[in-house]
């Protein structure tokens, strides 16, 4: 699993606004990534220097500028000085234990969402913060490691096959929360493969092994939860939302991505009690088989405990006992213990406890 667990002490007693970076350096350098586009014109220049992809000329109506590795304060500060960004939401930049939400500032949006993603390197689910300024006429992500997670949507850009170099920047910022939330289902649909196979080994070999597997589950989903819970109130609010930055037109694709997430949500709530349902069967299972070892236990010593008490009656020490003295005494004895012997596996068996 990923570091969940972020030290922010480090900010501890420093004012309002200042910079320091509270996440794990993912990318050691970070690259910027610039693309200018409208109807008509395209451009995307890759690695770039922060000076000079703020200082670039270009005859294109919208900008998008991607910054992958956001632990470099000096880029963030030229971001923010050259698009006007208050220093608070610089600082949530760099901050990345941020809840999913939206802020209306005057002449943009701050929007923080989670990417959740499957690592195949690490065979574990990874969650990263992506940070959104949209504006009039620009549009801003600040993500922490993700290579090339944006290429599809800068490909469907650069071939003209969507709607988004027709309409504005509230349009693109659609298509990035699409992306986003789409990739959530990837998680899920191999989450729930995971969670059927280990629904199925624990029926049939029940372990340490398979529960410790189980609780890792049952942690990816809680931070799923807690992922795409507040997720779904930044969509809502932006639909409800009455800002000029969103058009009544993007609204409306806002509103399909809000079902995604209510049908996410159910999954999520689905996967979390088959988990529970899980952690239940084995505790029942192993508690079934503790049943048996004492059912075990219990009958071996309830049939020895009849011949127990006869031998210890035979094994006093006084002289005058009648039977110490016979000739077939001990012969006797034995055959008196295995009568009782027999007898009670006879009981158990007629009354199927053995």
């Amino acid at each position: 699993m990923p570091k969940k667990i972020r030290k922010i002490s480090q900010k501890v007693g420093l004012p309002p606004g200042t910079l320091v970076h509270t996440g794990e350096i993912r990318n050691q350098f970070p690259t910027v990534t610039v693309v200018d586009y409208d109807d008509k014109n395209f451009s995307v220049e890759n690695s770039l220097v922060i000076k000079d992809a703020l200082c670039m000329k270009n005859h294109a109506k919208y900008r998008w500028i991607n910054l992958d590795g956001i632990h470099d304060t000096n880029i963030i500060n030229s971001i923010g000085s050259f698009y006007g960004i208050h220093p608070l939401v610089l600082e949530d930049i760099q901050n990345t234990g941020q809840r999913p939400k939206v802020e209306e500032y005057d002449g943009y949006l701050y929007i923080v969402i989670r990417m959740i993603y499957y690592d195949n390197k690490l065979s574990e689910i990874t969650t990263e913060q992506v940070s959104i300024i949209l504006g009039r006429d620009y549009l801003l992500t600040f993500q922490e490691n993700k290579d090339n997670f944006f290429i599809p949507l800068v490909d469907r850009i650069a071939k003209g096959i969507s709607n988004i170099r027709k309409m504005g920047m509230d349009y693109l910022l659609y298509a990035i929360m699409d992306l986003i939330v789409d990739s959530y289902f990837l998680v899920l649909e191999k989450t729930g493969e995971e969670i059927e196979l280990s629904e199925d080994s624990m029926v049939a070999t029940p372990g340490q092994e398979m529960l410790r597997k189980v609780h890792g589950l049952k942690r990816e989903m809680l931070y799923m939860h807690k992922a795409v819970w507040p997720l779904r109130e930044v969509v809502g609010g932006l639909q409800r939302r009455e800002c000029h930055l969103i058009s009544d037109t993007t609204s409306i694709y806002l509103r399909d991505v809000y079902d995604h997430i209510i049908q996410m949500m159910d999954t999520i709530e689905t996967y979390r009690d088959i988990l529970s349902g899980i952690v239940d069967l084995y505790l029942s299972v192993a508690s079934n088989k503790m049943n048996e070892v004492m059912k075990f236990l219990t009958v071996f010593s309830v049939l020895f405990m009849p011949l127990t008490f006869i031998a210890g009656v035979y094994g006093m020490n006084f002289e005058n006992m009648p039977e110490l003295k016979f000739k077939y005494g001990y012969f006797l004895v034995l055959a008196a213990m295995s009568i009782c012997f027999v007898s009670m596996i006879l009981f158990f068996r007629k009354k199927k406890w053995l």
